[in-house]
């Protein structure tokens, strides 16, 4: 089974406020469904499709000071967090069912909630048995439920980390705007090991991004016990045909 990720730089313009890039999304779409014409071994067990928020999450939660830690008790806060989300989630399911993708949505918002230490609680037996019947689910980043601090952020790198994790993945993948993970000279680094070997290399992203940006991809995939790969959209079809494209992580 795959758990795959588009990023929010990805599917959207990340610089300009609730903007798709459709052009990429169809690019996206089309590599999905062609692989799944024809799928690999780690994909005939199915797949999990997580996509980020780009300028319409992040957007949104900057404008209201909401991240994965800072928390809000306006509703209006989350309508506008969650509304901006379900509305890129729905541009992602209608491109991949325009392709004959059984794609269907998973919202985290009504799924899961954090406790009082922060810890992300997320129940994955839907997406389990969505797998089992033949369904693509499709998660994304999210406003969410937090003990002693209303709402915060639940971003898609969490979301892919608990899924993998959860229901044992054979492969993960984060498909990005860069075709992985660069080093000072902006040359690929084909296989990170442990976070020390890149930390310096690692900075905040350029755009607005309230959930940690490619330091937080990379700490979370070194505790999955499955390796990743962080690859550019260029990437997505060699990686879903069972290449390691970009970056991988063990």
């Amino acid at each position: 089974m795959i758990v795959l990720k588009l990023g929010g730089s990805v599917v959207t313009d990340k610089d300009r406020a609730e903007t798709l890039d459709g052009e990429a999304l169809d690019r996206a779409a089309d590599a999905v469904a062609d692989a799944l014409a024809a799928p690999s071994e780690a994909l005939a067990e199915g797949l999990v499709v997580v996509h980020g928020g780009g300028s319409f999450g992040h957007h949104n939660a900057s404008e209201h000071g909401v991240s994965t830690s800072a928390g809000t008790r306006d509703p209006t806060a989350v309508h506008d967090i969650h509304g901006a989300m379900t509305t890129l989630n729905r541009f992602v399911l209608s491109r991949l069912l325009e392709r004959d993708v059984p794609a269907v949505p998973v919202h985290p918002f009504s799924a899961g909630h954090r406790d009082a230490a922060g810890e992300l609680h997320l129940p994955t037996g839907q997406v389990a048995t969505l797998l089992a019947e033949g369904f693509v689910p499709v998660l994304h980043g999210d406003v969410i439920a937090h003990a002693g601090e209303g709402a915060t952020i639940v971003s898609g790198d969490e979301l892919v980390a608990e899924l993998a994790a959860d229901l044992e993945a054979d492969r993960i993948g984060l498909c990005s705007t860069v075709p992985g993970v660069l080093d000072a000279d902006d040359r690929v680094v084909e296989r990170i090991e442990s976070y020390g070997t890149v930390a310096d290399v690692l900075g905040e992203s350029a755009s607005t991004d309230v959930t940690g940006g490619m330091a937080a991809k990379v700490r979370a995939l070194l505790e999955l016990e499955a390796d990743a790969s962080i690859f550019g959209l260029e990437g997505l079809e060699p990686f879903l045909e069972g290449a390691e494209p970009g970056t991988t992580i063990e």
